[in-house]
């Protein structure tokens, strides 16, 4: 680590990382011929062993000797707390002299170098946490509540500079470094909470001593600032916390959805194209939602509940595939948990339920979304099946102008045929009677199901010329893994055929 021929440094913390990886216990226990374990030495001789090099490498060999730390096996004896924090020494101490300017002169704060130093301390912070885990609390406690007052103070100045200079401002040299150092809070703390556990981080604790700080700078920066300036990774960090500490956090959701979630969506319904990232993570905190917290999408406003919906709908269709395929198992996910949730049921099938099975009708059929056959066929057949066994109780349609003993099973049968009639001329009404008789019977399996829809969107004009293979990429993927698996088998018969890379060291 000392040589310094180019590349010799990066490969000799490259290979140290991938020992600490392997090899970690041995660094924890006492071996023979050592009066205390290795990574005492480690640990107490720190400042020499990084003395030449880079910052990245740096946070490397942090990165590794967290790793020997997160070993906490019955063999382990030594004081995990007391060397982790040995570890951090000097980065907490450079973090102390830059807090201590900042109390007398926060303007400290926004000279250039005192950023970068700021974004090399909470990178090598945020290494650490990714390998050592839930022992990292007890660092993160030491610098918590000064990392969000800086947080907040350069919110505060992006805010300004944006305010004074319009959107051009985020283009500024300061106001991007200032951002950059925003994105490592967020990142550490992402990462802080999804490696959170116990026994030094249990999840309630964690929702209690770290998350309502976390709410006021991070939420309402968020949701004041113009679009260009909003970062996606506050959606990832609160994605992360609904995902890691579900139920603990159940009442701050109507919160950070009402701060999030209009402002987010406005920039991302325009088109298709304009901010990526936020999408995604967009999508991915609504999956969050959905999965861990579902109750709480009832506890907000019913106008954000229809928004809720209708961001699924128009994330379903999607030409990006990444998002197209989240808005679906969000959907199937929704459904699923609206069925065991019957005092929230009724009411959302009556206002969504027609109207989702039309917009999966719709990207089923447009010819850009074929990838997503299969799950368009299981959200389907889920649709239809809980018409046709009457587990929707309330009417599909306006009593008032139906006839008399109307129910919803025929009235979807007649629904969906006049909307496939209307919408494929070509079709006879035989084909669609035929067609739509299937999607009510129960007795077919989700595969016979795919295979009578195949059929029918094989039948029609617009997929009659088209190459219909990705209607059957569900079959070719998994014919392609079979084959995959057995060169695989093949080839671990034989001594020596397997590359190291290749093989499986967990087994």
């Amino acid at each position: 680590m000392h040589e310094s021929h180019p590349g010799v440094q990066d490969m000799a913390c490259d290979t140290f990382l991938k020992i600490a990886q392997k090899c970690k216990r041995k660094f924890v226990t006492l071996q023979a011929d050592e009066n205390v374990p290795f990574i005492c030495e480690l640990v107490d001789s720190l400042p020499t062993i990084i003395s030449d090099l880079q910052p990245h490498q740096v946070q490397a060999f942090y990165e590794a000797v967290g790793c020997m730390l997160s070993d906490k096996g019955p063999a382990v004896t030594i004081d995990r707390p007391a060397l982790l924090s040995k570890l951090m020494d000097m980065p907490n101490r450079t973090w102390k002299i830059i807090m201590d300017q900042a109390s007398k002169n926060v303007e400290s704060l926004m000279e250039p170098n005192t950023i970068k130093e700021i974004v090399k301390i909470l990178k090598s912070n945020n290494r650490v946490c990714s390998s050592v885990g839930p022992l990292f609390t007890s660092q993160l406690q030491t610098f918590f509540l000064d990392m969000l007052n800086v947080y907040k103070v350069y919110s505060e100045r992006i805010s300004a500079a944006v305010a004074q200079q319009g959107a051009i401002a985020t283009q500024m040299s300061l106001v991007r470094t200032m951002r950059s150092a925003k994105k490592e809070v967020l990142r550490l703390l992402i990462v802080f909470i999804d490696r959170s556990g116990p026994p030094e981080a249990e999840p309630h604790a964690v929702a209690q001593g770290f998350i309502p700080p976390v709410l006021d700078p991070i939420l309402g920066d968020y949701q004041r600032n113009i679009a260009g300036a909003r970062d996606p990774e506050v959606l990832a960090l609160f994605a992360t916390v609904i995902g890691k500490l579900k139920s603990h956090v159940m009442s701050d959701v109507p919160r950070i959805m009402e701060a999030v979630f209009e402002c987010t969506l406005q920039m991302i319904t325009t088109n298709f194209e304009d901010y990526p990232e936020h999408r995604l993570r967009f999508f991915e905190f609504i999956k969050s939602i959905n999965s861990h917290c579902f109750e709480a999408l009832f506890n907000i406003p019913p106008e954000h509940q229809k928004l809720v919906v209708d961001s699924v709908v128009w994330a379903m269709k999607h030409t990006e595939r990444n998002i197209s395929d989240t808005g679906l198992e969000i959907l199937h996910e929704l459904l699923l948990n609206v069925g065991r949730t019957p005092h929230v049921s009724q009411g959302f099938y009556q206002q969504f339920l027609l109207s989702l099975i039309q917009d999966v009708f719709a990207v089923l059929t447009d010819r850009l979304h074929k990838s997503g056959f299969k799950m368009h066929a299981t959200l389907l057949r889920l649709m239809f099946h809980l018409v046709q066994m009457n587990q929707v109780t309330v009417p599909l349609f306006d009593p008032n102008t139906a006839p008399p003993g109307q129910t919803n099973p025929v009235f979807l049968r007649d629904h969906i045929s006049n909307l496939l009639i209307t919408s494929f001329p070509n079709l006879t009404r035989s084909q669609v009677s035929s067609f739509v008789d299937g999607m009510f019977d129960l007795n077919m399996d989700l595969p016979t199901f795919k295979t009578h829809l195949r059929d029918f969107l094989i039948q029609l004009k617009e997929f009659s010329i088209e190459d219909n293979s990705g209607l059957f990429s569900e079959e070719a993927e998994k014919e392609a893994r079979e084959r995959e698996q057995a060169l695989l088998a093949q080839r671990s018969a034989v001594p020596g055929m397997l590359k190291p890379s290749e093989i499986d060291n967990d087994l």
